[in-house]
């Protein structure tokens, strides 16, 4: 836990005064840790180590562990505590057949809605990945990128199916673009500009069609590296 951010400044007393507002300043700061892997699958969450962090009470750090759990960050065992959420190789297979179906549902029922200021903010994003040889700055805009597809989506058990699924491989497509998956970042980029043009001529069948592809690309490759998941 040594890699979080540093301790509150607020006292118990003021965190208690306002519960909700706390458990949602502990669930943002472990949610961060947990999506740069500063927190890693697996790894046990001691809540007497995350209160006094974040000078709080154990009861708004369970809170935050339950809407972690919510969005597929953490799973929380009787007797035993909250851990990072870690999946197997064939969890995560799973997991992106899931998303392969969904996703596409999710960019469908969004296309109607997204606004010219949309578009013009998925090139800028598109721009930045070409641009960019970050990994954590990849993985950002990545996510940016694919979520903002699906903000016109008003079906909200949908949305949140696809960022709690998102949150559970974020580890397993890090470790995998580490790994070498880099070098092919031009399949990517292609993959996206083709779901770009689909969006920007509104065309959902397109749309679908090279979403899953890209998702299915990517679960492919994935399965070759069984050491990610090691």
């Amino acid at each position: 836990m040594d890699d979080m951010s540093t301790q509150s400044t607020e006292s118990p007393e003021t965190t208690e005064g306002n519960g909700s507002a706390a458990s949602t300043r502990v669930a943002a700061q472990l949610r961060e840790a947990i999506l740069r892997d500063e927190l890693k699958p697996g790894e046990r969450i001691r809540q007497e180590e995350v209160a006094a962090r974040f000078g709080a009470s154990r009861l708004p750090v369970r809170e935050a562990l339950r809407m972690l759990e919510s969005e597929g960050l953490t799973q929380l065992e009787p007797r035993k505590g909250a851990r990072v959420t870690r999946l197997s190789q064939h969890e995560v297979e799973v997991v992106y057949r899931m998303r392969e179906r969904l996703e596409p549902l999710a960019l469908v029922e969004s296309l109607p809605s997204l606004t010219d200021a949309d578009l013009a903010r998925l090139r800028d994003i598109q721009d930045q990945i070409e641009a960019n040889d970050d990994l954590e700055r990849f993985l950002d805009l990545d996510r940016e990128f694919h979520l903002l597809t699906y903000s016109g989506c008003t079906l909200d058990p949908l949305v949140s199916m696809v960022v709690r699924l998102w949150n559970s491989t974020q580890h397993y497509r890090r470790a995998y673009v580490a790994l070498g998956g880099g070098s092919r970042m031009w399949v990517v980029n292609s993959e996206h500009r083709l779901i770009l043009d689909a969006i920007e001529r509104r065309d959902p069948v397109d749309a679908e069609r090279y979403l899953e592809g890209h998702i299915r690309r990517t679960r492919i490759e994935l399965g070759n590296h069984p050491e990610v998941f090691t």
